[in-house]
């Protein structure tokens, strides 16, 4: 068995341990190698992608207000900055101190930085790799500044409610006192738009989805028959999600890292939720996290929403 050559140990962990479950699951935090983030970036641009384009028309619209609320001088810290597409807007709006964007794909993190460092001389960019599921240290040049973290494009709806909460928790930490945070939470609609923006017709998102079994083989060691699986989009309304998974076209065989796994033909590898909340709902989630919403807004249709709010201090949490 050879392991490419700096192998994160939790994407192996995280691999051999949810192949190795009744019902396969991945975590979709390991979509993000170089090529699915180039992929995720085409997804963003996609006539049935509606979350990128709404959210963006929302950061143009609201501007200004934003600015008022959040104030000159703070550092902006952007969770899964990815090509950090939106995040002119909001460095154009408020005059930050620093921006330092985190992401767990290094090299596309990097190149977007330098592009924006680029077109933003008098602002400074210091990118950090890291996995912001977690506590993170900012670079020295945040200290001194509240933060205004940015989470854009409703990756918060990846997790369970309990995991977004843990994550909004792990947010704070990384921010510290008199933090602010503005977010992005998709909304409920109807399945008509919701399907086919994971689904889209170029087969955009299903390359998405496949590639990470090719991360898989090149990385891990694995022979898994890529050819053999297809892309599978379903809503589960009970839990008021969309699932991606992976479906076993027909029985197969394969090795990761060594160990042996087989699946049933229609058997699947579930990869991705993305989860959608109403207005009330995503106030909660904020509220639990330990996040107070001072300002929200949404597009005319109701699609998406888009929420400023500061962090709560302990002693009103308790």
């Amino acid at each position: 068995m050879l392991l490419e050559a700096g192998v994160d140990p939790a994407f192996r962990r995280d691999v051999l341990a949810g192949l190795a479950q009744p019902r396969k699951s991945i975590p979709a935090r390991w979509f993000y190698d170089l090529r699915g983030s180039e992929l995720f970036e085409r997804i963003t641009a996609l006539p049935e992608y509606y979350p990128t384009r709404t959210e963006i028309a929302l950061l143009a619209d609201h501007a200004g207000e934003i600015a008022r609320r959040v104030g000159k001088g703070r550092a902006v810290v952007e969770f899964g900055s990815g090509s950090s597409t939106k995040t002119p807007l909001l460095l154009r709006a408020i005059a930050p101190a620093a921006y330092i964007p985190i992401d767990i794909s290094g090299d596309f993190l990097r190149a977007s930085a330098a592009g924006l460092a680029d077109a933003f001389p008098d602002v400074p960019v210091v990118p950090v790799e890291g996995d912001f599921t977690r506590r993170i240290a900012l670079p020295p040049l945040a200290e001194g500044h509240a933060a205004l973290g940015f989470f854009p494009g409703s990756t918060i709806g990846n997790g369970s409610a309990a995991k977004s909460v843990d994550l909004l928790r792990a947010m704070a930490e990384t921010l510290g006192e008199d933090a602010l945070l503005l977010i992005g939470i998709d909304r409920r609609k109807d399945l008509s738009v919701l399907l086919p923006a994971y689904d889209d017709a170029a087969g955009v998102t299903a390359a998405f989805n496949l590639n990470l079994l090719h991360r898989i083989n090149a990385e891990l060691a694995g022979d898994i028959p890529v050819e053999n699986f297809t892309h599978r989009v379903i809503w589960d309304d009970a839990h008021k999600r969309i699932e991606m998974h992976l479906a076993a076209r027909r029985a197969v065989d394969f090795t990761v890292a060594g160990h042996r796994f087989s699946m049933r033909a229609g058997e699947t590898i579930h990869t991705e939720n993305s989860h959608k909340y109403s207005r009330d709902e995503a106030l909660l989630l904020l509220r639990a996290g330990g996040w107070q919403v001072e300002a929200d807004w949404a597009d005319d249709r109701g699609w998406f929403g888009l929420y400023l709010a500061r962090l709560i201090e302990p002693s009103i949490q308790d």
